[in-house]
């Protein structure tokens, strides 16, 4: 039989209406019991199965119904030879749609009983007519029927040699019939429907591909999550080694094809649908509560852009002060049209105009470069991104395929794998990947896989979570926070007790398998949708006919197996016992003024480790003092070094949880109902551990700093090293314009606070690192550009403060240091 492809499938639903599929049954629901007929229950399996079809949206999947035990007779056997009475074909073979599912609902038992076998012959010829030649399409048959009628089984076996040789697969469908895996036996079973389940079972069996079972575990069947595995398209490319223009005769190309190895499956989109008063032709009518009378008329929302500026933008950013947050903007906002628009790129905090939609591409050529190899072991799986391909070699040449297979073989045996270049078509973007050997039963072929560009990859440095140091830079081997080996040995004992690698069913030579299968994980979010969708596409009324419980097989990784929890029960226990793990209650939330409390939220305690050391840390230890949190704020003196206790001294160097921002105050002088965390993130003032001044903000860390009139020295000294850092860095050139600012109000504090030879100092350090190598003599450059305002402090101007200085008027011009500066200072 042909290999099933996507599609290309017709399927013939043979569906009983005989009186007997009338009869009244509960079927159990997830909280409650319904009443429906046998031909209810059995439809549902059609509709989902034609609801798949639909879902798909294939034209190549298509179907057709056939009702046997209906009170009229109309089938193209029997407009051609007579006979096959009752045997109706209701809905002719073509793509499903809606309507098909509400003529499969429309369905109603009859008063007449009908012969399967009749509608199976009428089936499978209708399906070979209108195939005629297609001998590749898949041809399937479903018969639905609770077994009570009588059956003619007369020369069945030269059915089942017809349709064997047209390759049908059969499919029947039992009402209540026995079935021993689900498990299920019926009593009282009459002996017309015990003898037709035999024979059912004896057909299936003489045929090629044949199957029986129950409606209840087909129904079960339907929900069960599966994977779709087709065959993709392959698109034809060129492989390259080496520089095939400059190098031809040390390059190689290969003709080849890709195709998709795995393919992203997303759960369907959402419409957006809104209450309308006035009802139009495209509304949609729901009923509404008992309470209300008519219906609600929703329609879909269709979406709809428009473009508006707002002129005082830059006036507002410039006039905001720290403390007026919460200004809100005017609405002075002007419309344009799009065609008035330029479109642009961001880069950085500002947006590139391309009047012209599109900056130059690069000039690029189809095909896969390799570009070089590195050993497999380096391959980081973490940065693998998008859908993975196979690299085939062209299937009508030999010669192609033994290269691409030597290719393959050779990094198989060496251990290493291939940095590409892609480029799908000409002048298109090119994507960076790697390409891996894959050695199959018949065939070598590659595994392309996309990386990311260098650029793209962000590095986050995070505190050590074993190397503490104390205020005075000693380094903790006892701490609250570092672990003790009674404390790691638990917890190992912990970790080995949850491998899920021997938790799982055991094997036929009883040997425990491993528990999770990433084969048979699936995504809730797309099958449990799908599922939805397709309860509601089948059944009249949601609310007396819910929607079922998920599959078995989509839940059952969601809790842990019963085996390594009772196993990792006492490893519980120990961590308990060595931790010293107790339970914290939740603090209530404290009542407002206007009556508004906050909710508490679980990761208000949460412990906050340190930023990373910085590089070079500062030689005082006084400590940090924070920023004031409004004008109204009361300030802190910072505490002195001779008042820190032998406990102060031992502490790491963690960060200290800042006090929350006060809500900001209304007209009325009561706070506003803000929430208790702000909705975006606090910027970090990359403030190292020792500093008062960080290198985020250090001018306004600076100045804060100064007006506390006490740590004048400290941030001078903090100031200092922050600009040498900064300037010192690589792309230190983008904060020149901040750095220069930050010196000339450096120099007028030191002049004012008698910190003279300390800017001396700096300003000669600066000029010594600026000029050597790597440097930054650009910046250097800058100063001396700046002039008079970024000089030395010369012994009259420090005469005027009230200072001293050793340097004199005409070596303060300028900017020019002598080699000598250090002595005399």
């Amino acid at each position: 039989m042909p290999a099933e492809r996507a599609g290309y499938t017709v399927t013939m639903f043979l569906i009983d209406t005989s009186p007997s599929m009338g009869t009244i049954r509960a079927v159990d629901g997830e909280n409650q019991s319904v009443e429906m007929t046998n031909l209810e229950w059995g439809l549902q399996f059609v509709k989902l199965k034609v609801q798949e079809m639909i879902f798909n949206g294939r034209k190549t999947d298509q179907c057709g119904v056939i009702v046997f035990g209906s009170e009229e007779t109309q089938n193209i056997v029997n407009a051609a030879n007579g006979g096959y009475e009752n045997v109706l074909e209701y809905i002719p073979i073509a793509q499903p749609n809606a309507s098909t599912i509400a003529k499969i609902d429309a369905l109603q038992p009859s008063t007449t009983s009908g012969d399967p076998i009749d509608a199976l012959i009428v089936g499978v010829e209708t399906q070979a007519r209108y195939l005629a030649n297609k001998k590749t399409w898949t041809r399937k048959v479903v018969i639905v029927t609770d077994g009570e009628s009588p059956i003619e089984v007369e020369d069945w076996e030269a059915t089942v040699n017809k349709m064997d040789s047209l390759n049908v697969i059969l499919t029947i469908v039992g009402i209540d019939f026995d079935d021993e895996e689900l498990p299920y036996r019926e009593s009282n079973k009459s002996n017309i429907k015990r003898t037709n389940e035999q024979f059912y079972k004896t057909l299936t069996s003489s045929m090629k591909s044949g199957i029986v079972g129950t409606c209840a575990y087909a129904l079960q069947e339907t929900n069960l999550p599966d994977i779709k595995i087709v065959r993709s398209v392959l698109m034809g490319t060129i492989l390259r080694i080496g520089d095939v223009d400059a190098r031809s005769d040390e390059a190689l190309e290969l003709s080849v094809k890709a195709s998709k190895c795995t393919s992203l499956a997303r759960p369907k989109s959402w419409k957006k649908f809104a209450l309308r008063v006035n009802a139009a032709a495209d509304a949609m009518a729901i009923d509404e509560d008992e309470e209300t009378t008519g219906n609600a008329v929703y329609a879909q929302l269709k979406l709809r852009s428009e473009y508006y500026v707002d002129r005082n933008a830059e006036e507002m950013k410039k006039t905001k002060t720290e403390n007026d947050k919460e200004t809100k903007k005017t609405e002075n906002l002007e419309k344009v049209e799009k065609e008035d628009l330029v479109r642009g790129f961001k880069y950085g905090t500002t947006y590139a105009p391309c009047p012209d939609g599109q900056f130059p591409k690069l000039r690029t050529r189809k095909g896969i470069d390799i570009c070089g190899f590195f050993p497999s072991k380096n391959f980081r799986r973490e940065l693998s991104m998008g859908e993975v391909q196979y690299i085939w070699a062209d299937p009508s040449s030999p010669q192609q395929q033994v290269a691409l297979s030597s290719i393959a073989k050779a990094m198989a045996e060496k251990k290493v794998m291939a940095i590409a270049r892609w480029v799908s078509r000409d002048e298109m973007d090119p994507k960076m990947g790697v390409l891996t050997p894959v050695l199959l039963d018949n065939v070598d072929c590659l595994l392309w896989s996309q990386m990311p560009f260098a650029d793209d990859v962000r590095k986050y440095t995070f505190a050590s979570l074993d190397h503490l140091i104390n205020k005075k830079g000693e380094v903790l081997t006892e701490h609250p926070y570092l672990p003790t080996e009674g404390q790691l040995e638990a917890m190992d004992k912990f970790v080995d007790a949850m491998d899920l690698m021997d938790a799982g069913d055991k094997d036929e030579e009883g040997n425990r398998l491993a528990w999770f299968d990433t084969t048979q994980s699936f995504n809730p979010a797309i099958h449990r949708v799908k599922q939805a969708m397709f309860h509601c596409a089948i059944v009249n009324d949601i609310t007396t006919n819910p929607l079922p419980p998920p599959h078995p097989e989509l839940t059952k990784y969601f809790e842990p197996p019963k085996r390594v929890l009772k196993r990792s029960r006492d490893a519980i226990e120990d961590c308990k016992s060595v931790f010293n793990i107790k339970e914290v209650p939740k603090r209530a939330a404290k009542a407002k003024k206007d009556g508004h409390a906050h909710a508490q939220d679980d990761d208000d305690n949460m412990l906050l480790l340190d930023r990373k050391r910085p590089l070079e840390s500062s030689r005082s230890q006084m400590s940090v003092v924070e920023p004031a949190l409004s004008s109204t704020a009361e300030k802190v003196p910072a505490p002195e070094e001779d008042s820190e206790t032998e406990d102060e001294d031992e502490e790491d160097l963690l960060d200290k949880k800042k006090p929350m921002t006060p809500p900001a105050q209304n007209r009325n002088g009561g706070p506003l109902p803000t929430p208790a965390r702000s909705v975006s993130p606090s910027v970090d003032p990359g403030r190292a551990p020792g500093r008062i001044i960080g290198n985020t903000y250090p001018l306004e860390d600076f100045q804060k700093n100064i007006a506390q009139g006490d740590v004048v020295t400290k941030a001078v000294e903090d100031l200092s090293a922050v600009i040498e850092e900064v300037v010192m860095r690589p792309f230190g050139s983008r904060r020149t314009k901040e750095m220069l600012e930050c010196m000339i109000v450096l120099r007028k504090t030191c002049l004012e606070e008698d910190e003279i030879d300390a800017w001396n100092s700096f300003v000669g350090g600066l000029k010594e690192k600026c000029l050597s190598k790597p440097g930054n003599p650009d910046f250097w450059k800058a100063v001396q550009e700046v002039g008079r305002d970024l000089s030395l402090i010369s012994k009259q101007e420090a005469k005027k403060y009230g200072g001293e200085s050793h340097i004199n008027e005409n070596e303060s011009g300028e900017v020019r240091l002598l080699d000598c500066l250090n002595c005399k200072t």
